[in-house]
């Protein structure tokens, strides 16, 4: 896959000018002195030798994408594929994701063994990835496989609640490890594993695949050379309004105590009898994942982090409730947390000492589907952040004061504007889809073509583990998501700011209060509206 520079020419426009040649001077001359350098991925040296040898951990949703990028499609996803692309070519549509699956860069992995608890799912998987020259071999544990010899490297996408354990095993086994996010269930599990994978050689990569995207990769070097000024508010968030994006996930008709193995479902969550609603729609609880903090908040600050670099925040406050989703679930569907970064600074325009300090706002509903953009907002500029990137001057900027003084800049006009899919034509199917896109997680864009995000993100760490060198998303990166959206949570069930100790590296205890169990249960009086759906 060519790696080559970005079309410029119509992706990095100018919208504050008009046509006349001396303004096209003065655009050049403004966007030469902003220097903004549109930023492709890293080049990453190929992955030679024997194919490594992968091991899949949960073979659900997420588990059968993480395999399409690494080359492996089940036989009914191409069934359904090919169906979609019969149908879309009668009404004259396009529809290319069979396409593009069949043109991406091999990797040079083979799958050889695939651990998941339900047999459906297992099966499958065993079925679609074996061929004439070997077969996948299912593991009856994850213990089993990691120990087996037989794998190089395991990919979790398992519940929360079994990412940190998995994790660890393999890592003190030398065996690498992708980790879906968050990377951890509770604060003692992010202190443990971030020293299990410091003193590990095998290489971990936590699934935060937007810091492949290219736009943001641009913002950071829009940050970094003060373009924005002294950025003192970030506000992000997430709107979702269907039964997928509230977690309601279909449950499979086969699925049953006899094709689940249920205790090793539950592992360290609380005994239940056997329920398929806490099966397939395990994000609803806490006992198994980390609700809107965990899932969905920690894409918007990784993406955020990897763009400031701004660590984990000195304190959390978090507010909300279940509001539009009253079926059992313990995890709130409405969430706003406001996260203070009261040390950090981006530089500054103006007098020395006059600013520092961030606010990181985060708002969420899973009951209304209005997208609502990702903005920077600095003392001489805002950003718009998603897949594509605006930036307008504020009217106030000392910075552009001198331009916008004589005209060459207005504050209701962008300065700059970065798409990198200027020359690619993209079709989003729903609302989720454009959700996912905007937020890096779907694709980004190379010589104006569209490219799997987590197929560059796994690509980079295969890399990584075969030839040395870093990984975009390692352990000190996890490390931050993971306490920050642990802090989120706590604040929502105590109902109190949740502080965080830089010098200590440790969230500040809570008088009596034993803050792994908080994290792990449910607010006394949620979860208690209609009975849960058992099955």
């Amino acid at each position: 896959m060519g790696l080559g520079g970005i079309p410029i020419l119509g992706a990095v426009w100018w919208a504050g000018a008009a046509s006349t040649v001396g303004r096209k001077k003065e655009r050049n001359a403004i966007l030469e002195s902003l220097n903004i350098q549109p930023s492709l991925p890293p080049a990453v040296q190929g992955i030679g030798g024997e194919p490594v040898k992968i091991g899949i951990i949960g073979f659900g949703i997420r588990g059968e994408q993480l395999c399409r990028s690494l080359g492996f499609a089940t036989d009914e996803w191409i069934a359904e594929m090919e169906e979609a692309e019969a149908l879309a070519r009668e009404a004259g549509e396009a529809f290319t994701a069979l396409e593009d699956f069949k043109n991406q860069e091999p990797l040079n992995v083979r799958i050889t063994g695939v651990c998941d608890i339900f047999d459906v799912r297992a099966e499958k998987a065993v079925r679609s990835f074996s061929d004439e020259t070997h077969t996948v071999r299912r593991y009856g544990t994850y213990q089993e496989m990691i120990s087996s010899g037989e794998v190089e490297a395991v990919v979790i996408a398992t519940p929360d609640h079994w990412h940190a354990p998995m994790a660890m095993e393999a890592l003190r086994r030398g065996v690498h490890v992708y980790v879906e996010k968050p990377m951890t269930h509770t604060l003692s599990e992010t202190y443990e594993l971030r020293d299990v994978a410091r003193n590990s050689q095998a290489v971990l990569q936590v699934g935060h695949q937007h810091r492949q995207t290219l736009s943001f990769r641009t913002a950071r070097d829009i940050v970094e050379k003060g373009i924005l000024g002294h950025v003192s508010l970030i506000t992000t968030n997430t709107n979702r309004n269907d039964d997928n994006g509230a977690w309601n996930y279909d449950i499979h008709p086969e699925a049953g105590p006899d094709t689940i193995d249920w205790a090793q479902f539950l592992g360290s969550a609380p005994e239940i009898p056997f329920n398929k609603n806490h099966f397939f729609r395990w994000r609803k609880w806490w006992a198994y994942g980390s609700g809107l903090s965990g899932d969905l908040l920690t894409h918007d600050y990784d993406r955020l982090n990897c763009v400031l670099g701004m660590g984990i925040p000195r304190s959390v406050m978090a507010s909300g409730g279940i509001y539009t989703h009253r079926d059992g679930r313990n995890v709130p569907d409405v969430l706003q947390a406001s996260m203070e970064f009261p040390d950090f600074s981006t530089g500054s325009s103006q007098q020395k000492g006059k600013e520092q300090g961030m606010t990181f706002v985060y708002s969420a509903t899973l009951g209304n589907g209005l997208s609502r953009p990702t903005m920077l907002m600095g003392h001489d500029g805002s950003m718009e952040l998603g897949n594509q990137l605006t930036i307008w001057p504020d009217g106030r900027s000392t910075r552009y004061a001198d331009y916008l003084e004589t005209g060459k800049m207005q504050p209701q006009s962008p300065i700059y504007r970065y798409n990198p899919a200027a020359t690619a034509l993209d079709g989003v199917s729903s609302a989720t889809s454009q959700y996912f896109a905007d937020k890096g997680l779907m694709w980004t864009y190379i010589d104006g073509k569209r490219v799997d995000s987590t197929f560059l993100h796994m690509r980079e760490w295969l890399s990584a583990l075969r030839n040395g060198g870093a990984v975009s998303c390692g352990i000190q990166e996890g490390f931050e998501e993971a306490i920050s959206a642990h802090m989120a949570g706590l604040s929502w069930k105590l109902g109190r700011r949740i502080q965080w100790d830089p010098e200590a590296q440790r969230v500040v205890p809570v008088d009596g209060v034993d803050l792994d169990e908080v994290l792990l249960n449910s607010p006394q009086g949620i979860g208690e509206f209609p009975p849960d759906i058992v099955g």
